[in-house]
């Protein structure tokens, strides 16, 4: 079986499911190119920014519920469905893998970070999804060397998606600006150089730059590429819907192994 790829994925506001843009239809050519060169995974594990805990997770629902984790939208967004099944097998995985540095937990679901982006990316909802959820209490090398654990599913036919936002201060939203902020440009520029020579350990140390508390005012949606790229040591990204929006949200997403 060929080794799937690892992706992340800005995801930005909860919108984005009912939009038809370029940067929806980018997250349906990036979904159909993932099937067209490796096959359809046998199942996606999703690392979302909207499952912050103070442990490491895995579902295990045979039917994850849907989680409608956002509020003061218009009332089409809480009708979009994305009715996904769980996988037995993948979370079986996970736990051979981590041992007792994860735990089931079932109280969740499905959040926006996942079934916003994956109405596009995967529309038919007919692979098995499951959340890990991002440990509060991971520092940035733990959550990137916990991805490299991770990485072995890839050689099982399992898709690994980390959905969060490299820029995301949602106390510095400007609704009237289409584009990015001086601060939050240069953040993601910043970060995107970075990745794109693999000089990881300057992503680890994201704090070190001069505009990571306004990027970064929170390490919850920062987290999920961490992960990824402990999933996808040396490789080089394909990089796409870079941009920023409201000012300070970032939607810049990468793929490894595309």
């Amino acid at each position: 079986m060929e080794k799937m790829p690892v992706i992340f994925v800005g995801h930005g506001d909860p919108m984005i499911a009912l939009k038809i843009n370029e940067m929806t239809e980018t997250l349906k050519k990036v979904g159909k190119d993932i099937i067209e060169k490796h096959g359809e995974p046998k199942a996606i594990l999703c690392i979302s920014a909207h499952w912050y805990t103070k442990d490491t997770f895995i579902q295990s629902a045979e039917i994850p519920n849907q989680v409608y984790d956002m509020f003061g939208f218009p009332n089409e967004l809480y009708e979009v469905k994305y009715p996904v099944k769980g996988s037995k097998e993948l979370t079986k995985d996970v736990e051979k893998i981590l041992g007792n540095e994860v735990k089931i937990n079932d109280d969740w679901g499905i959040d926006h970070g996942t079934w916003t982006v994956f109405v596009h990316m995967f529309p038919e909802a007919k692979i098995p999804v499951v959340q890990l959820s991002v440990n509060a209490n991971l520092s940035a090398n733990k959550a990137y060397k916990l991805g490299e654990k991770l990485a072995k599913l890839r050689e099982k036919g399992y898709l690994i998606v980390g959905s969060g936002n490299i820029v995301h201060n949602l106390r510095k939203i400007e609704w009237d600006n289409p584009k990015g902020t001086q601060e939050a440009d240069k953040f993601d520029r910043y970060i995107l150089e970075n990745i794109n020579k693999r000089e990881d350990e300057k992503v680890i140390k994201y704090e070190e730059h001069e505009y990571s508390n306004y990027a970064v005012p929170t390490p919850d949606h920062f987290m999920p590429i961490l992960y990824i790229l402990g999933a996808s040591q040396g490789e080089k990204p394909y990089i796409f819907n870079e941009m920023r929006e409201l000012g300070s949200l970032s939607m810049t997403s990468y793929a490894f192994g595309l």
